[in-house]
């Protein structure tokens, strides 16, 4: 089981928590949402619960709830520029299919 991150997404969230000045890593997750079911949930994580799973990738803690990992193990975490267009791309092996706008999944 493991979560990874490119070198591009580790450099954004190392800079995203250092201009935060606060948070343990990045939390990753799935919540139910969107036309084909599931969506990703990103965010900076404060603290570590009990129950989570914590991997580490390039100095950057990933950390992921036990419901969520079935559905991302095996994610590695990008962060692409296209044109005027940012943000974090997902390549989660588990993916039977998404939506056309990409912002949601099944698996």
């Amino acid at each position: 089981m493991s979560i990874t991150l490119t070198q591009s997404a580790a450099d954004r969230v190392q800079s995203f928590l250092a201009n935060r000045g606060k948070g343990v890593g990045l939390r990753l997750g799935v919540k139910t949402s969107g036309c084909s079911g599931m969506a990703y949930v990103l965010e900076f994580a404060d603290g570590i619960n009990d129950d989570d799973n914590v991997f580490e990738d390039k100095n950057v803690k990933i950390i992921v709830d036990k419901k969520s990992l079935v559905y991302i193990d095996g994610t590695e975490l990008d962060f692409v520029k296209e044109g005027l267009n940012e943000g974090f791309k997902f390549k989660n092996p588990n993916v039977q299919n998404e939506c056309g706008c990409g912002e949601s999944f099944n698996v």
